[in-house]
């Protein structure tokens, strides 16, 4: 999936958890795509969704925003959502707005599927 600002990939692990990988600025306009395939990993039946942000540039509130609806909505399936790998402009607006302390926040991909 694709816009112009912002590309989606995902993959499924051999554990059953599905990673999405994001690419580019995740903001109003985009914030969609990444959603899509999020609710994608759970019509497919994927309980525990990784989302790979080390190639995500830019994230405004729609995306904190999105985090949280998703980390909710992962709870009450009995699964997680776990964010992955968030670069430094990513992980200063996570700590400015303490969502670090309420998000399953990880160094790596592995360590996300690890947890």
């Amino acid at each position: 999936m694709s816009t112009d600002i912002l590309s989606v990939t995902a993959r499924d692990t051999a554990g059953g958890a599905r990673v999405v990988a994001a690419t580019g600025d995740l903001d109003h306009d985009s914030v969609l795509v990444l959603r899509d395939a999020v609710e994608a990993a759970w019509t497919d039946g994927c309980v525990h969704v990784v989302v790979d942000l080390a190639l995500v540039t830019f994230c405004d509130s729609a995306g904190l925003s999105f985090f949280v609806e998703a980390h909710r909505r992962a709870q009450a399936r009995h699964g997680s959502f776990r964010l992955a790998a968030p670069g430094r402009a990513v992980q200063y607006v996570l700590e400015a707005t303490n969502l670090g302390r309420y998000l399953s926040i990880h160094p790596s991909v592995d360590e996300a599927l690890a947890a």
